[in-house]
């Protein structure tokens, strides 16, 4: 028989015994039932004992620097612009178009390449000891500039938004990948019972890469994000239904885990686990949801400080709560902040974004400094490309003062777990177009990741139809120079 989860092909009289193994001895719930499935062959790490289940705590490659993550993706895509990469020669230039010695080739989805260029619509001043250059958009983030590390050379292979925020988010630009944040699940398993290791929050409006950008792809449903609500139940199909008490409620566990239980000994699909540990996970969430997303426990102080109403979705509460997250045991949290796509009024698309989520990062950051989180813990900030330094405008499309997408240079930063604070790295030409000095790809950066967490990103594999895929492809190079 060949395993549904690519490890060797069994021999019969084993595949029987272990069957027989899983049904007869009660595991609990899902909770063991995919370690022999797992741990056979697919895993390409230093794994845990060999009786342990798949969300088991793992050892990775090497001593890691960091033990969680924290990514905050601004969908979009913000302009580097207006936000991190000053050119003053923008300004002097603006209404001209770019040498075409600077533009090559390169075509666009919504301007001509002899589009005139826009200058930076924002101030830029030296902040902190590290003299980093920030737009005065940017009032919080310029106050902790020595706490997080600049990288103004990042580039993509994408163009567009949902090819490029699921390259950033899985390392491929079509859906099927697992994502970065299941890749981490896979390697390090889960540090908590009572909360989903892998968590996703979102602000309103759909992301144009959908639920594919924090997909398991094609490990195990169990290493699939799971989505935080931001009203309501923070998880849907949790909350025991009206009218049903605990008793009718724990009945129907039992019963559907026991017929469960059953039809995974006889076929071994790894999906019935998940489904099982699901329920189980379900009924601990009816406990630990609710207290995780009360902040009646936070100070006046903290509150302030990441701009949180309590009553209020908004990024700031996303942000606090993935800081709670983490002390609970998460292993990694997304948070997405939708609504960067500047085609028109840069200026107004830039400001806007910059107030909701500006202070709740840079709040986060000392937040978890404070508490004596951030050296293992990994802060991410970044879209998925950048924007061009020419000006978007058509009047049929109501668009004036826009820029277009620009996947040759932009800027991510990051912070905490092994990366070297109050640093910049990567430069571009004056025209803020191509990148001129350290280039960084964003398998580099994803790279980089896997790297502060413990691993070799070219040794955490898992095999797939006929081959051992990875998050990088075969690309990818760790980007030493950020490194603590």
């Amino acid at each position: 028989m060949k395993n549904q989860t690519n490890s060797a092909i069994l021999q019969p009289g084993l595949d029987v015994a272990r069957r027989y193994f899983l049904r007869d001895c009660g595991y609990g719930l899902g909770k063991m039932a995919l370690a022999s499935l797992l741990t056979n062959g697919a895993t390409r790490i230093a794994s845990a004992a060999p009786s342990a289940g798949p969300l088991a705590v793992r050892q990775p490659h090497f001593e890691p620097s960091a033990k969680r993550v924290i990514q905050l993706f601004m969908a979009g895509a913000p302009s580097q612009l207006e936000l991190f990469d000053q050119k003053p020669l923008l300004t002097k230039l603006e209404g001209s178009p770019l040498p075409p010695s600077v533009i090559g080739d390169q075509r666009y989805a919504f301007i001509r390449s002899d589009a005139s260029v826009l200058g930076p619509r924002f101030k830029f001043s030296k902040h902190g000891a590290s003299g980093a250059e920030i737009s005065e958009a940017l009032p919080h983030l310029s106050k902790i500039v020595d706490d997080v590390c600049m990288i103004r050379s990042v580039h993509t292979d994408q163009f567009n938004h949902a090819p490029a925020q699921l390259f950033f988010n899985t390392g491929f630009g079509q859906p099927g990948r697992p994502s970065l944040g299941s890749w981490v699940l896979y390697g390090l398993g889960a540090e908590t019972e009572n909360l989903p290791a892998y968590v996703v929050m979102t602000n309103s409006g759909g992301l144009s890469g959908g639920a594919a950008l924090w997909s398991s792809g094609f490990l195990p449903t169990l290493y699939t994000g799971t989505p935080f609500r931001s009203q309501g139940d923070p998880i849907l199909n949790v909350s025991t239904p009206p009218g049903i008490s605990q008793q009718q409620q724990q009945a129907t566990y039992s019963l559907i885990n026991d017929l469960n239980r059953e039809r995974l000994g006889v076929v071994g699909d790894p999906e019935i686990a998940t489904r099982m540990a699901s329920f189980e996970m379900a009924a601990r969430l009816q406990t630990s949801a609710p207290e995780l997303m009360n902040l009646s426990g936070e100070s006046k102080s903290t509150l302030e400080l990441y701009g949180v109403d309590p009553a209020k979705p908004s990024f700031a509460r996303s942000c606090l709560l993935a800081r709670r997250m983490i002390e609970r045991g998460v292993r990694f949290a997304n948070v997405y902040h939708n609504g960067w796509d500047a085609h028109s009024n840069v200026e107004g698309n830039v400001r806007s974004n910059a107030k909701a989520t500006d202070q709740a990062s840079a709040a986060l950051v000392t937040d978890l400094k404070q508490r004596g989180l951030l050296d293992d813990t990994l802060v991410v900030w970044g879209g998925e490309f950048g924007r061009t330094p020419m000006v978007e405008t058509n009047p049929a499309l109501g668009r004036s003062l826009g820029r277009d997408h620009h996947p040759q240079a932009y800027t991510v930063w990051m912070a905490g777990g092994g990366i070297r604070p109050g640093m910049s790295i990567g430069k571009t030409d004056d025209f803020g177009f191509n990148i001129v000095e350290d280039p960084v790809h964003v398998h580099d950066l994803q790279a980089t990741i896997l790297h502060c967490l413990g691993f070799d990103h070219e040794r955490l594999t898992y095999h797939h139809a006929g081959r051992d895929f990875r998050l990088t492809d075969v690309h990818g190079n760790v980007v030493r120079q950020i490194l603590s």
